[in-house]
């Protein structure tokens, strides 16, 4: 396999990992391209022999995808066997399969208005719900879905699930999970605000994390962390995970879950303040599997925490990752890192799989 060693990576920012270099190190791609087969990047840090029943001595974190602005909101289609992902400041979304390698999928994907618009615009989270595509839409400032062409017009391809609370225009829907209720739950941090927190046209002072049930209705959970970030469900759905993204409290939350929906008091699952003073990131994504362990993106790389918050070790790849998912048989874990999409092959089996 190829290696691309991590001191190496930001120099040679414009590598095409076909095995051509281009002709200006540090020149972004005027857009991504899918990366020879086997090319590997960076290592698995292992703090705890526990580490080795999920993630496989021998496994490497393959690149499959370079040349990427931000990457995010990874999801695993089953219907087109392959993973799309968010280009936030592209407005695209992209698909990557074995079969095809890389192709653009949707655009615009965030931000559907003709004017043109500053900050990040596109989609960020991404999921199924229903069988259908659901995105969190910076641009747009809502949570809506990808209607089937046979329904609409081109320009009318995204219907609205929820654009605001109590009147009030959320600021940019971040990322989602699915409750097997059929509720969606959503963070609303401003960073996909034109003029980021700071924005004057933001109409809501406070960074909320929401649910929306079956029927359209919006509920506040809590407005107590200041960036909500990523968002997902223990395997039993009795715990929703939160992360925030902020440098003076960069931690995951875990809140016990209520049966009407809501939840209760949030408690500190992981803290990531010691990692954050010498690694790169802030928590984001993540995903879970069966077993209930998280693998949460954080300072440093993928962070592998049991169900206990307990951290077992890393996956580092060099650079800020965002989010990840489970992919293929489940257990894949395709990561989106920056300007790269990775995966890398794990024993355990995500949850949905």
């Amino acid at each position: 396999m190829n290696q691309i060693s991590t001191p190496t990576i930001r120099f040679f920012v414009s590598i095409v990992f076909a095995g051509t270099l281009a002709s200006c190190a540090f020149a972004q791609p005027a857009e991504p391209t899918a990366v020879a087969p086997g090319t590997t990047i960076g290592e698995v840090e292992r703090l705890d022999p526990a580490t080795d029943a999920l993630v496989p001595t021998e496994a490497k974190i393959e690149v499959l995808v370079d040349g990427l602005d931000w990457c995010e909101g990874p999801a695993w289609s089953n219907v087109d066997v392959a993973v799309l992902f968010s280009d936030v400041p592209r407005n695209s979304i992209y698909k990557w399969n074995e079969s095809e390698g890389l192709t653009k999928y949707l655009q615009p994907s965030g931000y559907t208005g003709s004017d043109l618009r500053k900050g990040e615009s596109g989609s960020n989270g991404l999921a199924y719900h229903r069988g259908r595509l659901t995105l969190c839409q910076h641009g747009d400032r809502r949570v809506a879905y990808l209607s089937d062409q046979s329904e609409v017009s081109d320009k009318n391809r995204f219907k609205t699930i929820a654009d605001n609370y109590n009147g009030k225009k959320f600021n940019s829907p971040n990322d989602l999970a699915i409750h097997s209720s059929g509720d969606i739950y959503f963070t609303d941090p401003p960073y996909g605000l034109e003029g980021g927190p700071n924005e004057k046209k933001r109409e809501l002072d406070f960074c909320g994390v929401y649910r929306v049930d079956i029927n359209g209705k919006v509920t506040l959970l809590t407005e107590e962390l200041q960036r909500p970030n990523g968002i997902a469900f223990s395997p039993d759905e009795k715990t929703l995970y939160v992360a925030q993204s902020l440098k003076e409290k960069p931690v995951v939350m875990a809140y016990a879950m209520k049966d009407d929906g809501t939840i209760g008091e949030g408690q500190v699952f992981f803290d990531a303040q010691k990692l954050s003073k010498t690694r790169q990131g802030m928590p984001d994504g993540m995903a879970v599997d069966k077993a209930g362990n998280l693998f949460a993106t954080g300072p440093g790389g993928v962070l592998v925490l049991d169900k206990e918050g307990k951290h077992l070790g890393t996956i580092r790849v060099g650079e800020r990752i965002s989010n990840c998912c489970f992919g293929d048989d489940g257990q894949t874990l395709y990561m989106t890192c920056d300007r790269y999409l990775c995966r890398i092959k794990l024993s355990t089996t995500g949850v949905g799989f």
